[in-house]
């Protein structure tokens, strides 16, 4: 049992670190991708194709750089987790609403001064249900970690599937799968009430 603790403590803390750097660093390209619409497609585009890379081949590629381990893990995750930030958060910009932006430009900010006092605020929403599906997806993704040496719940799974040990195995999926679901509906919850509008209309739908 404290060895299973263990392994979903060391597996929640690589989902976390990776759900975080992703945040940062997708939030930034929303916000270029909003703000320069020349360099929109390039940003969209690229998140794209990372999507698209096959996972155990993205953290190959990473292993180059960064050698076997956590390291890897936490890069490759935040890699995959960019897409829905950078998309949400660029949506969540589009839809702030234009007399709110007047009024802060009456108000004499600066074009960042907006954004990031502004504009940033009233998109969290969206923003943060863009990290409720990094968080689910990267705690299923982070379980092949394990071949690339890092920790977490996918090295019983693994140590499961050497020895042909079905119960070894569902000790590590079947943690993996009630922490999804946990964090899915608890950041659900959470992001019905930062978008009461939304809940309302899809209650009375």
């Amino acid at each position: 049992m404290n060895e299973l603790l263990a392994y979903t403590l060391q597996h929640l803390a690589l989902v976390a670190a990776a759900t975080a750097i992703a945040t940062v660093v997708g939030v930034c390209l929303g916000v270029v991708s909003y703000r320069y619409r020349k360099l929109r497609p390039i940003v969209l585009w690229t998140v794209d194709v990372i999507q698209t890379i096959p996972s155990l081949a993205l953290l190959a590629i990473l292993m180059v750089f960064f050698g076997l381990g956590n390291a890897t893990l936490v890069v490759g995750l935040a890699l995959y987790s960019l897409l829905p930030i950078v998309r949400n958060t660029h949506t969540g910009l589009t839809q702030v609403p234009a007399h709110l932006k007047d009024a802060a430009r009456g108000m004499g900010m600066t074009r960042f001064q907006r954004i990031a006092l502004v504009e940033l605020p009233i998109a969290f929403p969206f923003v943060f249900a863009g990290a409720k599906i990094a968080v689910v997806t990267g705690l299923s993704v982070a379980v092949i970690g394990v071949l690339i040496g890092s920790g977490g719940l996918g090295y019983p799974i693994y140590r499961g599937i050497q020895t042909q040990n079905v119960g070894m195995i569902l000790t590590g999926a079947v943690p993996v799968v009630v922490l999804a679901f946990i964090f899915d509906f608890a950041m659900t919850k959470v992001e019905k009430l930062l978008l009461p509008n939304r809940s309302e209309k899809e209650t009375k739908q």
